[in-house]
């Protein structure tokens, strides 16, 4: 990473300026994300329902310019059943927004549309669609996933209901000081 760094400093585009303000202002869409947030989730697995209690955490990065999240389901056990990781960003050049995704030993690209109240996000999944659905009022996070195949209703197999427990520093908070 390092290396990586002193190769991009030494060749700084000159509207890296310009391109940073452009995502950071792109990412204010979806600033109703930022905090922790806790509630109750089940998804239908081939083995049958599972219900966790969700927890997400998100915060800007990069001054603003992109958004991390961690998502944690834990079984009634208490012990991790589900644990994710996505970093939202928004490239000025083409005005689409993307969502890097790791979860369950996959990762992926996935075009994230931003709705007035929240987001959606698909995942092509070969003649299916994943389709998720994310709506944000009054503190509390609603998403929806369905399977969506072409001629047939939707079949809804994730529901999560989350309320905003508060506000977070996290990624931002705890960086390496310089000395």
């Amino acid at each position: 990473m390092a290396l990586w760094a002193g190769v991009a400093s030494a060749q700084v585009p000159p509207d890296a300026a310009a391109r940073l303000a452009a995502q950071a202002e792109a990412m204010k869409k979806l600033s109703r994300l930022d905090g922790v947030w806790r509630g109750p989730a089940w998804t239908i697995t081939p083995g049958g329902r599972r219900e966790v209690i969700q927890t997400e955490r998100i915060g800007p990065m990069l001054d603003g310019a992109i958004k991390i999240l961690e998502g944690r389901g834990y079984n009634p056990d208490g012990s991790l059943g589900f644990n994710a990781f996505g970093v939202i960003s928004f490239e000025p050049d083409t005005g689409v927004y993307t969502m890097r995704s790791h979860a369950m030993g996959r990762a992926g690209d996935f075009k994230l549309t931003p709705t007035p109240d929240g987001y959606d996000w698909e995942i092509p999944s070969g003649p299916a669609t994943i389709r998720y659905s994310v709506v944000i009022r009054d503190g509390v996070w609603r998403e929806v996933g369905e399977r969506v195949v072409e001629g047939r209703p939707p079949f809804r197999f994730f529901e999560m209901t989350l309320s905003r427990v508060g506000d977070s520093a996290w990624p931002a908070a705890g960086a390496i000081p310089p000395k």
